[in-house]
């Protein structure tokens, strides 16, 4: 009764989401800041440029890319806003800036966040960095910032850059216990790496079980290491379903529905992720993490999906080998009812609704939504 009454709310959610999208899309809500600063970690979901200079084809800085972006292209890959563009926004604050699009007198005035994802990164260091040369003479994949080395320049800001702004240490870290750390990774250890057998060993030496519980010991390292910089409070995305993406249906040659084995193999992962939380709000005094659930989040698996009111195809014409969009190429007109933007990440519309969700509802974040988040 409880399951069928959350997914009738859900569904209805969705139905308003759709009608308020075009609106959220394309304004900027201007309140106080709820917080003072937002904090980004992660990969290409998130990525706002970081990886525009790096020599390396996980960078998205053309069109159509940013087609309706307010900047036009940036490097974020999706038409638009990511998830976390709408949460800042929703947060009263601006969109948070690249750490690698950034002079350094610039990092020394930023004190409402820093974007440090990067694009084919991961929770492992070697994920996502694999060298190839496309028929064009084009490096696929290559540099990234893994996860590792993107809190290594979060602490040069909290050394270097930060405290420029603020009187004392005490200040310094008041700014940091306010502020939201988010946390979006783990997609490229699969994709980019478990499930490339030619290009890295982990599938032959794990099974899923054990690489799962590798991953989930790594990024608790990880998290520990940024909450010992000074971050309270948490926002931590799990994988959505990897294997209904459009890239891995074609890798697995899937003529209708998901690749169904490649979501079996990273089921492990989000099996064992809500444990992983609870154990570090558990032995970390003064934090809270919340789980932000994309594996059931709604817009994938409940009826306007799957009757066709959302277009489960790539909005653009993609490469076969990088599954992003071709350059210059016009994508499709209707993308408010698409959920994929290219072969691999979805379009703003979705971006609108997963925050719509992680925001203001405790559907798909919990133990609280990042409102409640905000305001502790």
């Amino acid at each position: 009764m409880q399951e069928n009454m959350a997914k009738t709310f859900s569904i209805s959610l969705l139905s308003l989401c759709l009608l308020l999208h075009s609106f959220l899309a394309n304004c900027t809500i201007i309140t106080p800041p709820l917080v003072p600063a937002l904090y980004i970690f992660g990969d290409s979901l998130v990525d706002s440029g970081n990886n525009n200079q790096f020599p390396t084809s996980a960078k998205v800085n053309y069109l159509p890319y940013g087609i309706d972006f307010p900047n036009g292209p940036t490097g974020r890959f999706t038409n638009g806003k990511t998830s976390l563009d709408f949460i800042a926004n929703f947060l009263g604050l601006p969109f948070i800036p690249p750490y690698n699009g950034l002079s350094i007198a610039e990092k020394g005035k930023t004190i409402t966040g820093i974007n440090y994802a990067s694009a084919s990164a991961g929770i492992l260091r070697e994920s996502g960095t694999y060298l190839n040369l496309s028929p064009n003479g084009l490096v696929m994949q290559g540099r990234n910032v893994p996860l590792g080395v993107q809190i290594e320049s979060f602490k040069e800001t909290i050394n270097l850059y930060l405290p420029q702004n603020f009187q004392t240490n005490d200040d310094l870290s008041q700014h940091l216990s306010d502020s939201i750390f988010a946390v979006v990774i783990g997609g490229n250890d699969y994709i980019n790496n478990y499930l490339m057998p030619t290009k890295y060993n982990s599938s032959h030496l794990y099974d899923p079980n054990k690489f799962a519980g590798i991953l989930l010991q790594e990024f608790t390292q990880h998290l520990k290491n940024i909450y010992n910089l000074g971050a309270r409070k948490f926002l931590v995305y799990n994988l959505s379903p990897i294997g209904c993406i459009p890239a891995m249906v074609q890798l697995r040659n899937v003529t209708h529905g998901c690749a169904d084995d490649i979501n079996d193999i990273a089921a492990p992962y989000n099996v064992g992720f809500p444990g992983m939380l609870e154990e570090l709000r558990n032995s970390l005094p003064g934090s809270t993490f919340v789980q932000a659930d994309i594996k059931s989040s709604f817009f994938l698996d409940h009826r306007p999906f799957r009757d066709g009111i959302i277009d489960s195809n790539p909005c653009c014409l993609t490469d076969n080998e990088t599954h992003q969009c071709l350059k210059d190429v016009p994508p499709c007109t209707d993308r408010f009812r698409h959920v994929f933007w290219d072969a691999i990440h979805p379009t703003q519309t979705v971006n609108s609704l997963l925050s719509i969700g992680c925001f203001f509802s405790h559907l798909i974040c919990t133990p609280m939504n990042v409102l409640d988040l905000a305001l502790l």
